[in-house]
């Protein structure tokens, strides 16, 4: 079998099979991304191209359990097929009857949709294809993956993804490029609800304030509980008001915060749904997240971002588009490193507090171009921290600075 070369992989000569897809004539369209909020939240884009390529069909998705709760805040998406594949687990199941049974289940679902088009987007160390054969298995006649795998004919539209360090949301609407849609925007965009907003004017009802998400998806993204609430208690003396919120599997980790912080300018939230949630974020002057979901609703909803940026990832995959922020890390050998639990001593989040304080109070000071009042360091500064005032531009992002 000949193979060829293209972008440093191989890829087998099937790749980029198919052509431009007539969107406009489909009347329901299935898009898979079983993922967490933050995936579902850089999907925004591509939805939004979708939409204009296909105003009248029902668009639909594929999501899991978390990343559904997104679906109320994007008005693109006429429907949501909740679901937790196998191909998107970490562990195997003690039940293997069950987890058939649950792909099994899935499968006549999407076949009860009667779908014309399954788009399949991925990560780049994701595979479309678990995805695309269920669609293949429930007549979905359509089926667009982006993938350097051969995989035969499971899927009508195979196209050769872009570099592995392309960020989320340039990577789904590469593939969608790939089929003659072009793009609306490549900023992630939330339509908040009207009630969200108001339940998160009664939950926060100071004028001004930061608000501090210390939760991640994996322990390995998650900047100390006490180092958060060291530049909490810096930022709430420096005069603005910190909220620290969580779901409600983080409310002991949101207490460990406040606790840390010892400061009556810091308190806690009382968890709250994701559209609430996402409008508290979008009322704060400030957010100060990880690389996690909370960085993604703060650049959804305009509001400027700090963010401890762990080295699971590079800091282009998933860098803020469209608001003021601050990336900030250490760099280590060993990033990125893709890993849930870190095996070393977390080093590349060996970030001062206050630097954290310094990033948030500039950023939401009046003019973010003026320097925040000296603060003074805390005492846990590491000698080899970097210096805060060496910062970068971050191309495509002109507002986005790394630390």
């Amino acid at each position: 079998m000949a193979l060829s070369r293209d972008a440093g992989a191989f890829t087998h000569p099937g790749a980029d099979r198919g052509g431009p897809v007539d969107l406009a004539a489909a009347r329901r369209i299935l898009v898979v991304r079983p993922d967490n909020v933050g995936d579902v939240v850089l999907l925004t884009p591509a939805l939004r191209a979708l939409r204009a390529a296909a105003p009248q069909a029902r668009l639909e998705l594929i999501a899991s359990p978390a990343g559904a709760a997104v679906a109320a805040m994007v008005p693109e998406l006429d429907g949501v097929l909740v679901a937790s594949p196998s191909w998107q687990q970490l562990t195997a199941s003690p039940d293997p009857g069950a987890e058939a049974a649950g792909e099994r289940e899935l499968l006549d679902r999407i076949a009860a949709g009667r779908y014309d088009v399954m788009l399949v987007f991925t990560s780049f160390s994701q595979s479309p294809w678990p995805a695309a054969h269920l669609g293949l298995l429930a007549g979905v006649g359509t089926r667009v993956v982006h993938s350097r795998e051969f995989a035969g004919a499971v899927a009508t539209h195979w196209v050769t993804p872009p570099p592995d360090t392309t960020h989320h949301v340039d990577r789904s609407l590469h593939l969608l490029a790939a089929i003659g849609v072009p793009d609306r925007g490549r900023s992630p965009a939330l339509q908040v609800p009207d009630a969200a907003h108001a339940e998160a004017a009664a939950l926060a009802p100071d004028p001004r304030f930061a608000l501090l998400v210390p939760g991640a998806s994996c322990p390995s993204r998650r900047y100390p509980a006490d180092r958060f609430g060291t530049a909490a208690a810096m930022v709430a003396d420096a005069g603005l008001p910190v909220l620290v919120a969580g779901t409600a599997a983080e409310a002991g980790l949101v207490d460990d915060v406040v606790r840390a912080a010892g400061s009556p300018g810091v308190r806690a939230l009382p968890a709250a749904g994701l559209p609430v949630f996402t409008a508290l974020v979008a009322r704060a002057a400030v957010a100060l997240t990880n690389n996690s979901g909370g960085l993604h609703l703060a650049d959804a909803v305009g509001t400027p971002v700090v963010v401890t940026y762990a080295g699971t990832e590079r800091l282009g995959d998933v860098a803020p588009r469209s608001v003021p922020s601050v990336l900030l890390q250490v760099p280590v050998p060993c990033s990125p490193c893709r890993q849930l639990t870190c095996p070393f001593h977390l080093e590349c989040l060996d970030v001062a507090p206050v630097r954290l304080a310094r990033a948030a109070l500039r950023l939401a000071a009046p003019d973010p171009t003026a320097n925040p009042a000296p603060l003074a360091p805390a005492p846990d500064v590491p000698a080899s921290d970097p210096d805060p005032s060496q910062e970068d531009r971050w191309p495509h992002a002109p507002a986005h600075r790394i630390a």
